[in-house]
């Protein structure tokens, strides 16, 4: 797939990347080569591969599930900037 700087200059515009018109080229060069090797990757054979999250194969230590009467919550809440009674106080992130 070959991008050219008409549509490297698209794309910068709808990424809200300021790009000089002399650098449009040599990116759109570059993003080719990206697009090229992602072509090549779709060529691989991977029937019968299993997916897998890391490269190494790890169990993760387990411990055992018992309900507690969880922590102090004078510690727990020490080092809150700012908490309520036993809960933590958090700025509002949506309206």
């Amino acid at each position: 797939m070959a991008i050219d700087a008409a549509t490297m200059r698209k794309v910068a515009r709808l990424a809200r990347i300021a790009e000089p018109e002399e650098k449009l080229e040599p990116l759109a060069r570059e993003l080719t080569g990206i697009l090229n090797w992602i072509e090549q990757l779709n060529e691989v054979d991977t029937d019968g591969v299993e997916p897998m999250t890391t490269a190494v194969h790890a169990t993760l230590p387990m411990r055992e599930d018992v309900v507690t009467e969880g922590g102090d919550p004078a510690k727990v809440l020490s080092n809150a900037p700012k908490s309520v009674g036993n809960f933590y106080v958090v700025p509002k992130v949506v309206e």
